[in-house]
């Protein structure tokens, strides 16, 4: 092989010369800031959403441990979005002119503060006393007669046990009772610390990723963000099969079990454990430059170097903007954004579709638990197992469909519309499925087997209990042979007792229809009776319809998350995403639920009280209104929600007609000017021939 000569079309050829055609197509890094950006990012998801969801999971624990109503908890739960609320827009626009990932590191290590703030009242609020008649504490067996004495004897002391109701002077107010006020700042801390993460993250992608790959790498971000949750749901299982004293008091003295209504959770393990994560999840962001080179651009950059060019800059410097001339294009860039009809009908349309998300995702556990007899700790161990490993696999199947057929936004939205709808179809299945009133005699029967259900506490009396001085707001419930639950001993009208501890069976009950045929007498064991194989049956069907919907309707997630980036200009990116995500947590996460809470709570049916009077948590509900209430608040915003995402298909399919017409007679227009200005051509004799002519000739030939 020859040696290159020194001249080759009269320009001298260098080795240096040579290898520029290698720097103009080079291969990504397998470890470029962008790739190491977006490592960094799937963990901060991963870890808020994982918090997020363990906090959802513990509603319910949350509500026993403090005595909230079902409101009352969905009030502490939407301060997320109210501390969310406080920065968010600011930090939106501002954000993207300042070091973003900085400040993505910053809202990480305040939301851990959050997280610790959150759990730390378990440690200032005493043990925790529940409703019970049994002795645990004791190490004999000890034969009680609850009829004659429904009040617990002073010298049985027992650190479970909840003392009796007293409004009286000589009430001790319990050292707890307020402490949920911490849970609700620590949860508004971690709201304020979440802001940034988001907007200044998918905008962060958006800027420096290639077009192509913006959306596959959202769509795995997304996918990723999706082990958060599940984790969470199987930390918050976790947690909630530990008694919340674990550690402080001997296991084998608590005389309830998962499954009852008074249990509550190590409910405060999971935010310090969260807490920690949080930590080590900002940590990367503190070491990740403000800007980067678009990707795809490297080769020029090098290029430009390499040419002597290393004075010019990658992307202009922002260090120099003033934060007032930032502000002052904010009013007008909110205009802007507002009066685009497809972003604001979108808007609308995603309001009510969140409103229906938190109000299902914040109470889905609870609703298992009522409507089909499981325990929190089980509620949330099928959740993170069996629906968000498949909506994760949605999600990236989605993205992929983006990325591999290159999808439009019109397509991308028509697609999204399609998979929400058919997945709105499959959860109307879900008012079938259904399990009947658990029977509690004086709640749901009568005292003599019919069903009656009845919302008054006075029905709990009866001819065959009105002589034993029983307490109507006491909850320690007793099952019968018969399959009926009677709300304590002493509503049951039982005279004995045998045994210890979780043990314990008694006797003599006069109000038990039936015989126990091992006793040979009326008796009755410790817990509420279990619920039917029907309802086993009816359970299995609900998930398979909640697993199925889930990942049909998680294929339209990123289509759907681009329309909003694409069908805005450019520069409207970081705001657009900052204000859907203020508008979502304004109308949606913070009344959504409070809402669903209230009307969660008017199914009540037996509630708890407080040592010193008032209404605690609920202890039972009409299973049936739960179901009604529920999934049709659910299915109705969800419904509304489609009219508009229509209307947005109509103005996007418009809005690109004429752009692509727009773009054809642009393209034409150019041909003719090309056409037009095409250059003479000189023949060797010295004449000249206009091209024009020569076009006009040909064609007249032909």
């Amino acid at each position: 092989m020859s040696e290159p000569t020194a001249e080759d079309n009269g320009k001298p050829i260098s080795q240096q010369d040579l290898c520029i055609p290698e720097k103009e197509a080079p291969k990504d890094s397998c470890c470029s800031s962008l790739k190491i950006f977006i490592v960094a990012l799937s963990f901060a998801y991963f870890s808020k959403t994982l918090c997020g969801t363990y906090m959802k999971s513990a509603i319910t624990q949350i509500e026993r441990r403090f005595d909230l109503s079902s409101s009352a908890v969905g009030l502490i739960d939407g301060s997320f979005e109210m501390g969310n609320l406080l920065f968010l827009a600011v930090v939106s626009h501002f954000g993207a002119r300042l070091h973003r990932p900085r400040l993505i590191g910053m809202g990480c290590f305040l939301m851990a503060i959050g997280s610790a703030l959150t759990g730390l009242p378990h440690f200032f609020m005493g043990r925790y006393k529940y409703d019970t008649v049994i002795q645990g504490s004791l190490n004999k067996t000890v034969s009680i007669a609850p009829c004659q004495y429904p009040m617990v004897p002073n010298d049985y002391s027992n650190a479970h046990i909840k003392p009796s109701n007293n409004t009286g002077t000589g009430c001790v107010k319990d050292p707890g009772s307020s402490m949920w006020i911490y849970v609700f700042l620590g949860n508004a801390l971690r709201g304020i610390g979440e802001t940034p993460v988001t907007p200044l993250g998918i905008s962060y992608i958006d800027d420096f990723a290639k077009a192509e790959n913006s959306a596959f790498y959202i769509s795995c971000l997304q996918t990723i963000m999706l082990l958060g949750p599940m984790f969470g749901f199987l930390l918050g299982s976790m947690c909630a099969r530990l008694y919340v004293d674990i550690g402080f008091v001997n296991i084998d003295s608590v005389t309830i079990t998962p499954q009852d209504a008074r249990w509550v959770g190590a409910w405060w393990l999971g935010f310090f454990v969260s807490s920690a994560i949080l930590v080590l999840a900002g940590v990367p962001f503190w070491f990740l430059p403000r800007s980067l080179t678009k990707q795809g651009e490297e080769g020029k950059e090098n290029s430009n170097v390499d040419q002597g060019n290393k004075e010019q800059p990658v992307l202009p410097t922002t260090h120099s903007i003033k934060l007032s001339d930032i502000a002052k294009g904010f009013l007008p860039s909110l205009k802007r954004l507002l009066c685009t009809p497809a972003y604001f009908l979108l808007l609308c349309g995603i309001v009510l579709k969140f409103n229906s998300f938190i109000g299902l995702l914040t109470f889905k556990a609870k609703y298992m638990e009522q409507q089909f007899g499981q325990s929190a700790s089980r509620a949330n161990f099928l959740i993170g197992v069996l629906i968000l490993p498949v909506v994760a696999v949605g999600i990236f199947l989605g993205g992929l469909l983006m990325k591999r057929y290159k999808l439009s936004v019109v397509a991308g939205a028509q697609l999204s519309f399609i998979t929400s709808f058919s997945a709105f179809l499959l959860l109307l299945l879900q008012f079938g499925t259904k399990c009947e009133n658990l029977p509690v005699a004086g709640l749901t029967v009568s005292y003599n087997g019919t069903p009656d259900t009845s919302y008054d506490e006075r029905s709990l009396m009866s001819q065959c209990n009105q002589d034993c001085s029983c307490s109507t707001s006491e909850w320690d419930p007793v099952c019968s042979d018969s399959g009926i639950t009677y709300v304590s001993p002493c509503l049951a009208g039982c005279t004995a007792s045998t045994g210890q501890g979780k043990n314990t069976v008694f006797h003599n009950c006069s109000c038990v229809l039936t015989p126990s045929p091992v006793e040979g007498s009326r008796s009755v064991s410790l817990g509420q009776c279990p619920r039917g194989p029907a309802c086993t049956r009816s359970f299995t069907s609900y998930m398979a319809v909640s697993v199925l919907s889930s990942f049909i309707n998680s294929l339209g997630t990123t289509p759907g998350y681009m329309i909003t980036i694409r069908c805005i200009t450019p520069e409207l990116k970081s705001l657009a995403l900052g204000i859907q995500t203020l508008v979502m947590r304004t109308l949606g996460g913070i009344p959504a639920p409070v809402y669903f809470g209230a009307l969660i709570d008017s199914t009540c049916l037996k509630w708890g009280m407080k040592s010193c009077g008032g209404r605690g948590a609920c202890r039972m509900y009409d299973s049936n209104m739960y179901r009604v209430i529920f999934l049709s608040l659910t299915t109705c915003l969800s419904g509304c929600s489609y009219f508009f995402i229509i209307a947005v298909i109509v103005l996007l399919r418009k809005q690109f007609s004429k752009e692509e017409v727009k773009a054809l007679q642009q393209t034409a227009s150019k041909k003719n000017e090309i056409e037009l200005q095409a250059p003479e051509k000189r023949h060797p004799d010295g004449s000249k021939t206009d091209t024009r002519e020569k076009t006009e000739t040909t064609n007249a030939e032909g």
